[in-house]
């Protein structure tokens, strides 16, 4: 262990992170008045610099994908990180900042004899984050983590983003949990999948006939990908990406400079127009919408993402809809309700997906097949949902959200209250979406907003767009704007009105 002077006191901006290098080691300080914290340098998510992230409200927030985590002890206090930071040892000396490069010490929580049995059904973001807190929070009771995918947990966002553009091998998309992690506690891990789940007698039967009987349980099966009843939908080529081996099957049969026709112009559809633009493919969007995304983002910024397409050589066809697609033995083309005909041996759809939650018994699901919880996440006694598959309370109305990081959120509230604590859900949904070298990020959600408020043009580079319903901020678009962003993802916890958050933006 060796100790360097690394910074002066005068140098720490209370609300901004300092990097600094102690040896091989490259650390954050942060100040809280006279007292000095070092941290690892970087998000233990994907990397993210963390001396560009805001300190606010006693957090320290990621730049990227708004991981929070506690000023005073880092620990992780909000997803996608599911690890806290590695602590540094660090003093004042007179005025100047020492620390030590070696990390303190992770104190483990104690482990107390537990004869209890808990399982997650599910192992993408929210079951990955709820088995994350179970361990964390020192649960040493049997836990069994069932799931039908071979691979451990994976970032599953970097399928339509990196993977199937060709910048990320399909088996170096990162995991979810470490593996130090996963060898906490009495931890099971079941590939397989569930035919039942019978939440009177709290017992869970897989398709090979196996039984386990549990004591609390969650369900964070996600959804699963739709496929239109159009004739031709079932023929090969004819590919969904919701895994890492519908990835790896759409790279196999792609070739650089093939027609590939992909059927809806949502989030994953325009993700993957973009990656495979830039593997080399002609791209070729069937479209319900004169502009995309016109819904959920307003038809200003959704005019500039598909101009943004249209500039990378992305062809949009439409409002129309497919009426089938043709081919013998194989895909040759996509016949268009408008006439059009496309010749392609490639179709992708991302025509959205529906919950998987047809072997949950004793149940009541809603007319969306999806599980309604209540604040705790529970749908029934011993019994808690989670992610894609959840309706839950948001602002007092009952939604369903199909986003990553919070499905993680859902992941940990659940978790915690297996446990027996009364955790409800007041976070803020975030997401963001990556098209063609531009991140785009959004806060919160606006369902019935009536106005929008720009601070810089979209059309132009960087701004941010405040969905409101009149004076009320609903949700928070931008590019850019990282501070601003990481800032608002903690304000808008409480209500914001339009005018403070103008001042925020500055």
């Amino acid at each position: 262990m060796t100790q360097y002077a690394v910074a002066r006191l005068a140098q720490l901006d209370e609300h901004r992170p300092l990097r600094v290098q102690a040896g091989n080691e490259e650390l954050i300080l942060i100040r809280q008045g006279d007292q000095v914290h070092a941290y690892q340098g970087n998000c233990p998510h994907a990397g993210a610099p963390l001396d560009e992230g805001v300190v606010c409200s006693g957090l320290l927030v990621c730049p990227w994908h708004k991981a929070a985590f506690a000023v005073d002890d880092g620990v992780v206090c909000e997803p996608p990180a599911l690890a806290d930071l590695r602590r540094y040892k660090a003093w004042i000396k007179g005025d100047e900042i020492w620390v030590d490069d070696q990390p303190l010490p992770v104190t483990e929580p104690p482990r107390h004899s537990d004869a209890r049995c808990f399982v997650v059904v599910g192992a993408g973001a929210a079951g990955s984050a709820a088995v994350a807190t179970l361990l964390a929070h020192g649960f040493a009771g049997r836990l069994v983590w069932i799931d039908q995918e071979r691979q451990p947990a994976y970032d599953r966002t970097a399928l339509s983003k990196f993977v199937i553009a060709g910048q990320m091998p399909p088996d170096e998309v990162p995991a979810l949990l470490e593996a130090d992690a996963l060898r906490k506690g009495q931890l099971q891990r079941k590939h397989g999948k569930v035919r039942t789940l019978n939440s009177q007698k709290r017992q869970v039967t897989l398709a090979d006939g196996q039984q386990i009987d549990y004591d609390a349980c969650l369900v964070a099966t996600g959804g699963k990908a739709l496929r239109p009843d159009i004739p031709g939908a079932d023929l090969p080529g004819v590919f969904t990406l919701r895994s890492l081996e519908d990835a790896a099957q759409l790279l196999d049969a792609a070739e650089p400079g093939q027609p590939v026709v992909i059927v809806g112009d949502g989030f994953i559809g325009l993700e993957a127009a973009s990656a495979l633009r830039k593997y080399g493919l002609q791209v070729h969007v069937v479209t319900r919408h004169e502009v995309p995304l016109a819904r959920q983002l307003g038809e200003r910024i959704g005019r500039c993402i598909r101009e943004l397409h249209e500039r990378k050589g992305i062809t949009f066809h439409g409002p129309t809809e497919v009426e089938r697609i043709e081919g013998l033995e194989k895909v040759e083309a996509v016949q268009l309700a408008n006439g059009e005909r496309l010749p392609t041996p490639l179709v992708l759809l991302g025509t959205g997906v529906k919950p998987a939650t047809a072997f949950l018994q004793g149940v009541p699901l809603s007319e969306d097949k999806s599980v309604r919880v209540d604040a705790e996440m529970r749908a029934a006694d011993g019994l808690w949902a989670a992610g894609d598959i959840a309706t839950f309370p948001l602002t007092g109305r009952p939604v369903r959200i199909e986003h990553w990081r919070l499905a993680q959120q859902h992941g940990v509230i659940a978790a915690a209250n297996m446990l027996g604590e009364q955790r409800r859900y007041a976070d803020v949904p975030f997401f963001w979406t990556y098209q063609h070298g531009r991140t785009y990020e959004v806060l919160g959600h606006a369902r019935d907003w009536n106005r929008i408020e720009f601070v810089g043009e979209p059309e132009k580079g960087d701004f941010v767009a405040l969905q409101c319903v009149d004076e009320r901020v609903e949700a928070v678009i931008a590019k850019g704007y990282s501070d601003t962003m990481a800032t608002l993802s903690q304000r808008l916890k409480r209500p914001l009105s339009l005018q403070e958050a103008l001042a925020l933006i500055g």
